[in-house]
């Protein structure tokens, strides 16, 4: 999947930040009182010194010998130097000009940060404070996703060996569908004490099924039952026999799992349901 763009919004403007973590400076100049540019600050032998540490550790192919040069002529009133001249000159990384929908001035947000500072000490302050935010919404987005798409995996290897061993031929869609949900309930029986219409009759106003409401400790466990209720239904067991199984596992797995985390279970209106597993 193309990763896409971002936004964040810094005293009341809003920046610009691609895939890869490069702030736009171009959009983070329009909160500079007065008439400047990228170059003005650029030209700053702070400035020039900053960026040169950062390519030395960052950048094995950084130009010494160019920016040696640059470095020298830096705060002078006659020397100016653009973005495009400073990346073609030391081949530097920490600076990009974009063009099309999203063009202008880029930085990594090392250097986009420094350049906050140059703004105003306010403006870095909330610059920092909204892209950690940003960040954070985006790891609980990964880490949803590699819960659901770990349910997913695991729900496939289910499915097939339900498939290839509890359905007979020229069922109809219908009757599938009831064995593959009646599996299901096994496994919501032995981990979560209920099947699926229990809970939604116990939670008629939430979204959803029981399983998105699980917890991390939870859905590690799930995926565990269902590898076993697959290689289970392989070994010819019946239902009540690899239900009782499965709920001993569940018992034991969530006690390990919640000794190193935490964790609610589903919600709060299910407290002390671990006790029923």
């Amino acid at each position: 999947m193309k990763k896409k763009y971002n936004k964040i919004t810094v005293l009341q403007n809003s920046i610009t930040i691609t895939p890869d973590d490069f702030i736009s400076l171009t959009d983070m100049l329009k909160s500079k009182d007065g008439d400047f540019f990228i170059s003005d600050w650029l030209r700053n032998r702070n400035t020039v010194e900053y960026l040169g540490i950062w390519e030395k550790i960052h950048n094995p192919d950084f130009n010494y010998g160019e920016f040696a040069i640059i470095k020298s002529k830096a705060g002078l009133n006659s020397y100016k130097i653009s973005v495009k001249e400073w990346v073609a000159k030391t081949n530097a990384i920490g600076l990009t000009a974009k063009a099309g929908r999203y063009g202008g001035t880029y930085a990594h947000k090392d250097i986009a940060f420094e350049f906050g500072m140059w703004i105003s000490a306010e403006f870095k302050i909330y610059l920092v404070k909204e892209f950690q935010r940003l960040k954070d919404e985006e790891q609980k987005q990964l880490g949803w996703d590699i819960k659901r798409n770990l349910a997913k995996i695991n729900y496939r290897i289910h499915t097939d060996a339900i498939k290839e061993n509890l359905i007979p031929q020229n069922l109809s869609n219908k009757q599938i569908s009831f064995i593959y949900a009646n599996e299901a309930d096994v496994l919501n029986v032995a981990l979560f004490g209920k099947t699926a219409k229990q809970w939604r009759d116990d939670n008629p106003k939430e979204k959803g099924n029981i399983r998105d409401y699980a917890n991390v400790s939870q859905l590690v466990c799930l995926a565990n039952l269902e590898n076993l209720n697959a290689v289970f239904i392989n070994d010819g067991l019946s239902q009540s026999e690899r239900l009782i199984k499965l709920n001993h596992i569940a018992i034991s797995q969530m006690k390990i799992l919640l000794q190193n985390n935490s964790s609610n279970l589903l919600s709060n209106k299910n407290e002390g349901k671990d006790e029923k597993l």
